[in-house]
């Protein structure tokens, strides 16, 4: 018999794998999160990875409709935008390690042919690349920071794409030693309205397929829009092999946030500490803080709206880490936060005031390309004379460069090398660094930076401090020789890189909140730590709206 036990390094955590069946969209990444969140709050020390199955090396050169936001975490990596989810509810940074691609796999193991270490051997999918993924899939459990590693499984059971990674995980589920691993799925149970009931044939199914590629789930989770009766519950035990205190029942829920609370309702984490025999954590998870934002989430005291101005509106998920701000930020001034999203496609001279009639506060999203541009430099200009509470991100912080170099500096021609190469006054150019860069994907100034605010500015009372770091992700800066010429004319360079002079923060000084930021604060939210940023905005267009 050959030695089932992988080396004890690999053993020092226990793996949870997620998978999901019968469609896509279902929520794999919330229910990990969630699950997460509720043995964290035990006392355990859990992460969360996402292992996707496009050929892509990562998500840093997709149209956001395609794949919604790219979110990209303090080391620079490019990453799918589950990880802002683990994120935002654990309070834990992310990395590298934390999102893997098949086309990251591919990458790696094709590189070691090239460079002669299979030893002449014919490259294979079984068992070079799903070596590849189990080594990836074992690394962060390896580190000895972890006493749980979620891996979420990209795509769904019968995805042709998704093949290696479910191989893998049978693989590894048979090396690693027992009650170190178990397997939850998701699935959905279709409500017929004509038949008025649910029905349990597209689980059984989604669960008969993949125990064809080799795995027995330990755990299923059911998307519902009704609650599941006894008696089906019995039903899918009965037809799918599992235990029937494992079939968990997750219904659609008003909030994201409120997901843990209904799966420590159904005692799942209960279930996976049995299965996993998991020792020393707390006898019921610590969720004080979580009912507390919860409860000033759902009883607000006030109300606010918010125009999101981009390029990518008809997908949420494109703005997605910037709208969950709002909701942490909204829950911390006991506000709600109607975002009211507009195409800066549509907006002009002509029609901005009727289009942002009636709302507290402009943010300009993050976005590249010259499609819009126009739009919010007209978005600008009207928060700008109205005194409208004003907050940019990224190409917003840009947006804002521009219109005022145009309008206040009588730069008429003023632009961004982006929009226009020719301009003879690029008020935004490209980085020096990136003059000679060619390749797109991965090259782009990525992670976190340190920032120096000016005292007294806005931005460092937000933060409360003067010292701050932020993730960037772009190619173009203000240009700093016409820094001068701008705050003499009241454009101040409130933060500012300390080592390179970039202008990071930028704001009006006689305006009650015009602030913007070439970095990304959307991206370090959290529900613990809701972004000051966002917070201050919020807090301006409540004053604003009270006028």
């Amino acid at each position: 018999m050959p030695d089932r036990t992988l080396t004890p390094t690999a053993a020092t955590a226990k793996y949870i794998f997620v998978t999901g069946g019968v469609t896509s969209s279902l929520g794999k990444g919330i229910i990990s999160a969630s699950l997460a969140k509720l043995l964290q709050a035990r006392g355990f020390r859990v992460t969360i990875q996402k292992f996707d199955p496009y050929i892509n090396i990562d998500p840093g050169t997709l149209n956001p409709y395609e794949h919604g936001e790219c979110y990209v975490t303090d080391d620079g990596a490019e990453t799918d935008l589950d990880l802002g989810h683990y994120e935002r509810f654990l309070n834990v940074p992310t990395s590298q390690a934390n999102n893997v691609t098949t086309g990251r796999i591919y990458d790696h193991v094709i590189t070691k042919e090239r460079e002669g270490a299979y030893l002449g051997k014919t490259v294979q999918v079984v068992p070079h690349i799903t070596d590849e993924i189990k080594r990836r899939m074992l690394l962060l459990g390896q580190t000895g920071q972890f006493d749980v590693v979620i891996t979420e499984i990209g795509g769904s059971i019968g995805d042709i794409e998704s093949l290696p990674f479910v191989e893998s995980v049978r693989q590894l589920r048979w090396e690693l030693p027992e009650n170190s691993s178990l397997v939850i799925h998701l699935t959905l149970l279709p409500y017929l309205k004509a038949a008025g009931e649910l029905k349990t044939k597209p689980t059984q199914h989604s669960v008969r397929d993949l125990r064809s590629a080799g795995l027995q789930p330990d755990i299923l989770v059911c998307r519902s829009e009704y609650q599941i009766p006894a008696e089906m519950r019995r039903k899918i035990a009965l037809f799918c092999n599992v235990n029937i205190n494992s079939v968990i029942e997750s219904l659609d829920a008003d909030s994201i946030y409120s997901v843990p609370l209904l799966m420590l309702k159904e005692h799942l984490d209960e279930r996976v500490i049995k299965k996993l025999k998991l020792q020393g954590g707390a006898a019921q998870p610590d969720l004080d803080v979580w009912k507390e934002f919860l409860g000033r989430l759902k009883n607000p005291t006030e109300e606010v709206t918010i125009a999101l101005v981009g390029k990518y509106v008809e997908l949420p998920d494109a703005y997605k880490s910037i709208i969950e701000s709002f909701v942490h930020a909204g829950a911390q001034n006991e506000c709600k936060v109607t975002v009211r999203s507009i195409q800066s496609d549509h907006l002009n001279a002509e029609n901005v005031a009727q289009q942002l009639h009636g709302v507290d506060g402009v943010l300009v999203a993050p976005g590249f390309g010259e499609r819009g541009f126009e739009g919010k430099i007209a978005a600008v200009q009207y928060v700008r004379e109205n005194n409208i509470p004003f907050f940019g991100i990224c190409l917003g912080m840009q947006v804002a460069v521009v219109e005022f170099g145009r309008n206040v500096l009588g730069l008429k021609d003023a632009s961004s090398t982006e929009m226009d190469a020719q301009t003879p006054n690029p008020v935004i150019a490209m980085m020096e660094e990136q003059k000679n860069v060619t390749l797109k994907g991965g090259t782009m100034r990525l992670g976190a930076y340190d920032c120096e605010l000016r005292r007294g500015s806005k931005a460092a009372k937000a933060y409360g401090r003067n010292h701050i770091s932020e993730r960037h992700r772009h190619r173009y800066e203000f240009n700093n020789e016409y820094l001068k010429q701008y705050e003499e004319a009241g454009m101040l360079a409130s933060g500012r890189n300390p080592e390179t002079g970039l202008v990071e923060v930028i704001e009006l000084a006689n305006h009650p909140w015009f602030v913007a930021g070439q970095f990304h604060p959307e991206l370090k939210s959290t529900v613990q730590n809701p972004h000051p940023l966002f917070v201050r905005f919020v807090r301006a267009a409540i004053q604003y709206r009270k006028g």
